[in-house]
């Protein structure tokens, strides 16, 4: 098993998790707030968001297992970095606005874009 597929099933494990704070929100909509997040849609979105990500980990480290470290490195930072952003957005949806988060969103979307076109061209041309 590659170090890719190890990573997106413990980042599924996470993904999984997440969907208790989602059950909370339908069974009690004010006990989030009371700790403190404002937004609790966001919840949401990061754990769909976590679940696609690790699910793309798992299957492109099954499929191409000798993935140069690079690319999986890229397909790493962007699958674990991209979910963490809806997290702020949770608690302050205005924090988006913020030059740090622009630019987070920023070189994580890019991480993504590298490690999923550079995989995919690996694969094609190896």
């Amino acid at each position: 098993m590659t170090t890719l597929v190890q990573i997106g099933l413990c980042w599924l494990a996470v993904g999984t998790l997440l969907g208790w704070p989602v059950a909370v929100l339908h069974l009690d909509p004010k006990a989030l707030r009371r700790v403190g997040i404002a937004h609790p849609r966001r919840l949401l979105q990061m754990h769909i968001d976590v679940v696609i990500m690790s699910l793309i980990l798992i299957a492109v480290g099954a499929v191409v297992p000798d993935l140069p470290v690079w690319i999986a490195a890229s397909l790493v930072v962007g699958a674990l970095v991209n979910p963490l952003l809806f997290l702020p957005l949770a608690f302050r949806e205005t924090w988006s606005g913020t030059t740090a988060y622009r630019v987070g969103s920023l070189l994580s979307f890019t991480a993504m874009s590298v490690g999923t076109v550079g995989a995919a061209v690996f694969a094609v041309t190896s």
